[in-house]
């Protein structure tokens, strides 16, 4: 028997993945990120950093009651960026699993009015690098308007065996999709894809290694945007999404803690799954039913059995972002009204976890949570000073700025690519265009419309 997964072309509709960095331009852009840090924490300790602020509470400044808080918080966050940073040193994909060990894998891929793309969602997953007497795709089509179920049975009957189409009779929602095809499932391990989104041919493989581990119950993939080409708001979102997964998700992996394991590509041990499946379908917050953020109610759910959530760097989807600021718009309401509802679940769920895994989620969640009150306040307190002082403005953007760019170091240790300047242009975007997002969404946490099913 072989002891290589089964081979298979390119999918030729996969974007063409960023160049790798050389060893040499990581231990570079690495050495750049600990000289850069080493200077905010020397700043920082020596006061310079704190010394305007600490002039105005000395002289009485009213200012001072919203200065005292910030610094508290800046202070945190040079700490929990600097835990980080080791962590995220520390972290290293899982191997992927190989001929002999790759467990029986069923893909589940919901579908609702997505038109050709399914199609193509569909043949990334068939072309997988993975044993075919192991691996079974079922795509639900959620009660579509449009020709979905026809691109989905299509792509079945070129894949007999292998692809099983399933439609809804009517529109349910994404997690009654979902459960449709959790419940037919026969795989071990369950691997979810969102159906506008493409996989690279070792993805599956690369999500199956994980589960080597008992502990694990849950894995997600890194996402990149599909899309990143078309246009200024794809190429910010594709550097967002890349530091979000190779530095965020990387740490929180280090302590089997990753918060949410996204729609576009996750997979779940299948016999926890299905314990968890019905109080997960039926979850209800304030009294409505929970119809989004099913990707990190799941991964709740399954820390909540005292199983682990990791991130495997290694595995990629590539999914379409949105290319309007409306769209974006729609979409980080669903996220942080489902975040605000699961935030405070986790809140109950972190005293479970061991010790050490217990004390890092809540220092990062304390210092995440915490950003929101102190922006808020520092932007009362910008209003106020840029009417006296209109410089004041302009020494936020620089700060703005700096900041950024410091972040970038992250990114471009993952990606060799000029795209970094969207992130730092993103940055200026999120603070004057995305500010409300989070406060409306508190307003309208139980509020069940823009829907993406």
């Amino acid at each position: 028997m072989s002891s290589t997964l089964d081979t298979a072309a390119r999918a030729p509709f996969a974007p063409t993945p960023a160049s790798t960095p050389s060893r040499g331009y990581r231990i570079l852009i690495g050495s750049a990120i600990l000289i850069g840090l080493a200077l905010v924490v020397y700043v920082t300790l020596s006061g310079e950093l704190f010394r305007p602020a600490r002039e105005a509470i000395a002289s009485g400044d009213w200012q001072a009651a919203i200065l005292r808080p910030s610094l508290l918080w800046v202070a945190m966050a040079i700490v929990m960026l600097t835990v980080r940073t080791a962590l995220w040193f520390c972290y290293r994909p899982f191997p992927s699993a190989s001929y002999d060990d790759a467990p029986m894998l069923t893909v589940v891929i919901p579908a609702y009015n997505e038109g050709a793309m399914v199609e193509q969602s569909i043949e990334s997953v068939a072309r997988s690098r993975y044993p075919r007497e192991r691996l079974e795709i079922l795509v639900v089509d959620d009660g579509s308007t449009d020709d979905t179920w026809r691109y989905i049975e299509r792509a079945a009957s070129r894949h007999p065996g292998l692809v099983s189409a399933h439609r809804l009779e009517r529109n349910q929602g994404k997690r009654a999709a979902l459960a449709a095809g959790f419940r037919r499932a026969r795989g071990t391990v369950l691997v979810t894809i969102d159906s506008d989104s493409v996989i690279e041919p070792g993805t599956l493989a690369a999500m199956a290694g994980p589960f080597r581990n008992p502990k694990v119950g849950a894995v997600a993939g890194k996402v990149a945007a599909f899309n990143r080409d078309r246009g200024w708001l794809p190429r910010m979102l594709h550097v967002r999404y890349i530091l979000s997964f190779d530095f965020q998700r990387s740490v929180q992996s280090t302590y089997g803690t990753v918060y949410c394991c996204p729609g576009a590509l996750a997979a779940y041990r299948a016999q926890i799954v299905h314990k968890v499946l019905d109080t997960w379908l039926n979850q209800r917050f304030l009294g409505a039913r929970c119809t989004f953020g099913e990707d990190r109610a799941l991964t709740n759910a399954i820390l909540a059995e005292g199983y682990d959530s990791v991130y495997q760097g290694s595995a990629v989807v590539h999914t379409l972002v949105p290319e309007t600021y409306s769209k974006l718009c729609k979409m980080y309401l669903r996220w942080d009204r489902s975040y605000v509802r699961e935030e405070i679940r986790f809140a109950r769920i972190v005293w479970r976890r061991p010790a050490i895994p217990m004390l890092l989620a809540v220092l990062e969640k304390t210092v995440t949570n915490l950003r929101y009150p102190v922006a808020w306040l520092a932007l009362v307190l910008l209003a106020t000073r840029v009417v006296s002082n209109p410089l004041s403005l302009l020494r936020v953007l620089v700060a703005i700025g700096i900041g950024a760019s410091f972040y970038m170091l992250y990114y471009l240790y993952s990606e060799r690519s000029m795209r970094f300047v969207y992130g730092i242009l993103y940055a200026y975007f999120a603070f004057f265009a995305l500010w409300w997002i989070f406060p409306y969404a508190v307003l309208t946490v139980r509020a069940r419309s823009w829907l993406t099913r």
